[in-house]
């Protein structure tokens, strides 16, 4: 008899943006994570990243050890809900991204190794989560994503959802019944299909939206439109095997809005 095929049970959050983010929704998505899960993804922006901004009215009072401080305090409330033998993923979004990358009008060449946030006072709590370095996801390519079985965790790089999601699942070879979960965008969407006027496709997107306190929103933020922004967490259990072993949809998920 065939060995029985894993069974995940995961949950992701999004863009918290610290030291932005609402407490009470970080309380409120702490207490919606399900019992028994296998693996806790954050998909990325848990750093608003301020020192590293390229925008001259973009600088604030926090300091990036500050931001640091928050940052871990959040994560330890999110570690300390789930099972010990939960794995914890990371994957970094582009904010987490700008204390790396090479760019001297964000960090400059001499002081981006003292930015490491893995080497700071608080460096033990984040080097408890397999940190996925942040990738714009292509046909070509699914680095910067977290894959259990059928389920494709990522950040998310552009505002075009649907668009994004076709290029990650032409990059897993066409596989059908992919569940594609990002944030990014900081609008929560539920669970559902690709539809579109060009074709319904064997593929579905959720995200999970942002825990950015939004009473007001950061001042960077208050000329954007925030009203379809809101906190949310997307959970679900899925069949961790390869893809192409499986006749159909191995997984079910959904959004939990806070």
């Amino acid at each position: 008899m065939p060995a029985k095929k894993r069974l995940a049970r995961w949950a992701a959050f999004s863009c918290v943006h610290v030291p932005h983010h609402d407490p009470k929704a970080i309380e409120r998505a702490i207490a919606a994570l399900p019992r028994g899960l296998t693996d806790l993804v954050c998909l990325g922006d848990l750093f608003d990243a301020a020192a590293a901004s390229v925008h001259a009215g973009d600088e604030t009072d926090h300091t990036l050890a500050d931001e640091y401080e928050a940052a871990a305090a959040i994560l330890e409330q999110f570690r300390c809900a789930v099972p010990r033998t939960c794995t914890l993923w990371w994957c970094l979004g582009n904010h987490d991204d700008n204390l790396r990358t090479r760019d001297a009008r964000r960090i400059p060449r001499e002081l981006r190794s003292l930015v490491d946030w893995n080497q700071s006072p608080w460096g033990d709590v984040f080097r408890k989560w397999k940190q996925i370095p942040y990738r714009a996801p292509s046909r070509h390519s699914t680095t910067g994503c977290v894959q259990l079985g059928q389920v494709i965790l990522f950040h998310g790089c552009t505002t075009n959802e649907w668009r994004e999601a076709r290029e990650v699942w032409w990059a897993t070879d066409w596989h059908p019944h992919r569940l594609i979960v990002r944030g990014h965008t900081h609008r929560p969407t539920p669970v559902q299909q690709y539809n579109r006027t060009d074709g319904v496709l064997p593929i579905w997107t959720a995200n999970a939206g942002t825990l950015i306190g939004l009473d007001p929103p950061p001042q960077y933020m208050m000329r954007k439109n925030t009203n379809s922004w809101g906190p949310a967490i997307v959970h679900g259990e899925c069949k961790v095997d390869t893809p192409s072993r499986f006749a159909g949809k191995s997984w079910d998920a959904e959004t939990i809005l806070l």
